[in-house]
């Protein structure tokens, strides 16, 4: 499987309801996170907390992809959380949109290895990611 498959079916996932999340993190994973919040270091613990955190605070969690970018086991993504928070009512399971992300990801024995990632927070002055077509990516 190509650096840009992994990367791919990793943000295929629903995050609060698939249990294989952690299967595409590499043991030695490392995330540099730039958010509004300001600067955070992850490794494979912290980055199964912060699963764990999403599947206990949202319905579902997923990831729209606009643009996927590889160089070699180097890949570019580009995309937009969508949640559907626990507050919300069972029935109505209408995602909203959280944030903007871009991630650089080396992808290392198959399994996200190295990670640097800057986001921001969604507001109605950005973009909106679901204007775009399907991409082939």
């Amino acid at each position: 499987m190509t650096a840009k498959e992994v990367v791919k079916q990793f943000y295929a996932l629903d995050f609060a309801k698939d249990n294989g999340v952690l299967e595409f993190i590499h043991p030695e994973c490392e995330l540099n996170w730039n958010s509004s919040k300001g600067y955070t270091s992850l490794d494979y613990k912290d980055i199964e907390e912060k699963i764990t955190g999403i599947k206990e605070s949202f319905l579902t969690f997923n990831y729209k992809l606009s643009h996927l970018l590889e160089d070699n086991n180097t890949v570019t993504a580009r995309y937009t959380i969508y949640g559907t928070p626990i507050e919300q009512d069972n029935d109505d399971n209408n995602e909203e949109a959280i944030a903007h992300f871009i991630s650089i990801w080396e992808v290392k024995e198959g399994k996200l290895y190295r990670g640097y990632e800057i986001s921001q927070l969604l507001d109605d002055k950005a973009e909106n990611i679901s204007t775009f077509s399907e991409i082939n990516i």
